[in-house]
């Protein structure tokens, strides 16, 4: 794994945190967690760090449904005082984007100390932010280092290992995604990264077993994998090489959730659902000759914006004209655009089979996802067929990038 930050992902990560802090100065310390996090690990770092005579100040973050918005900054603003603290965000997702986010715009550095292997975004810069019923990603920044215990990782509860790795075979598409969009959009690539990336997601893959079965090699190697997606995210400065149409369906379902006042849904394993619809599409791509994308391309029409917008509108409600702006260069397309993205598309069809053949059959992923316990249905996630349907179909606006599922509108695939 690339050396960018200090990573330790081991038997003893209050020691090492400990000692990182003390060669670094960081004698000023905030503790952020929540009640779980809190008894799984935060109270042994918070004693070890007082025994070295670190000062520690804790907060804990109450709520029953806890998600990274207004009402958790709040509460972590309110249990800090006026001296100048390195953040320790002992937690997992939403726990580590709160720390990230008040850190940033507190001046401070963060230190991450995951308490399961659940999310790719402990190394990250981007904080995905709940805003007036809207997730939004804050370019914020990354950790100062990573300290993760092996023993409290292995002691997470399974649906949170199953949602790790659901977020962790995202890579799969999302680089797919990404190398559409970078094919077809003009959109920045780096196929270093890319590569990087995929290979952290066969990883994953390939340690299914051990994970299924909580041995401490599997989840080392989850753990592992997740902080390389966050380092791909960290080195390219976005989302790109670990968020693509799955993850836009996954954001789209958090929204809804929150619209309805309905309670959360773990994100790598909405993440998984969006796998499954990627892989889907990607399956029938594969299959297409060129003859085929020839007729399906003669047949197609350039959508009416005014039909587009009104589709953004029943779904997004009152979030719909932010979407709608960020929707712009497709929404704006000429018929001359249009055209030459289809002419385009025609002549880079064994390019588009190339990344296609590297997603694996949806079948497979799904059989996956069954030996670690996620979901492969909408009702494993207390969620409709409908509802992910429409996930599936109006989910590809919540981002102004080409993915799979843009191509798909493209040859008419569903």
């Amino acid at each position: 794994m690339p050396g960018q930050l200090p990573v330790y992902i081991g038997p003893d990560a209050a020691s090492e945190l400990v000692a990182f802090c003390r060669a670094n100065n960081r004698t000023h310390l905030a503790l952020i967690a929540d009640d779980n996090t809190y008894r799984a690990l935060g109270a042994q770092v918070e004693t070890a760090c007082g025994q070295a005579g670190l000062d520690v100040r804790t907060v804990i973050v109450k709520g029953d449904d806890i998600g990274a918005d207004d009402a958790a900054v709040y509460q972590v603003l309110l249990g800090l005082d006026k001296s100048s603290r390195t953040f320790l965000a002992v937690g997992s997702g939403t726990l580590t984007d709160v720390t990230r986010f008040v850190s940033h715009r507190s001046n401070a550095d963060f230190i991450s100390v995951p308490t399961a292997p659940s999310v790719d975004g402990f190394t990250s810069i981007g904080a995905p932010m709940i805003v007036n019923g809207v997730k939004i990603t804050i370019m914020t920044q990354g950790p100062l280092a990573v300290f993760a215990d092996l023993p409290t990782l292995c002691a997470a509860p399974a649906p949170l290992l199953a949602a790790g790795f659901g977020d962790m075979i995202a890579k799969l598409t999302s680089v797919a995604d990404w190398e559409l969009g970078h094919l077809f959009w003009n959109e920045p690539y780096d196929p270093v990264i890319a590569a990087r990336a995929r290979k952290a997601a066969w990883a994953c893959a390939h340690s299914i077993d051990a994970l299924a079965r909580r041995e401490c090699a599997g989840v080392e190697t989850l753990m592992a994998g997740l902080i390389e997606s966050g380092l791909c995210m960290l080195d390219f400065g976005e989302t790109r090489p670990a968020s693509g149409y799955e993850h836009h369906m996954s954001h789209y379902l958090e929204m809804k959730l929150i619209w309805e006042g309905r309670h959360s849904v773990l994100h790598g394993a909405k993440v998984g659902l969006g796998v499954l619809a990627s892989a889907r599409l990607y399956d029938q791509v594969r299959r297409l000759s060129r003859g085929d994308v020839v007729e399906r391309l003669e047949a197609v029409e350039l959508p009416p914006a005014a039909e587009e917008i009104a589709r953004i509108e029943a779904a997004y409600g009152q979030q719909a004209g932010e979407i709608v702006r960020l929707h712009a260069p497709f929404l704006d397309m000429t018929q001359a655009q249009f055209d030459a993205l289809k002419t385009r598309i025609l002549e880079q069809w064994p390019a588009v089979q190339e990344i296609a053949a590297q997603v694996p059959p949806a079948d497979e992923i799904a059989g996956w996802l069954n030996t670690v316990g996620g979901a492969t249905t909408p009702a494993q996630l207390g969620l409709s067929d409908q509802e992910v349907a429409t996930a599936s179909s109006v989910g590809h606006y919540y981002r102004n990038r080409f993915s799979v599922k843009k191509l798909a509108r493209m040859l008419d695939l569903s």
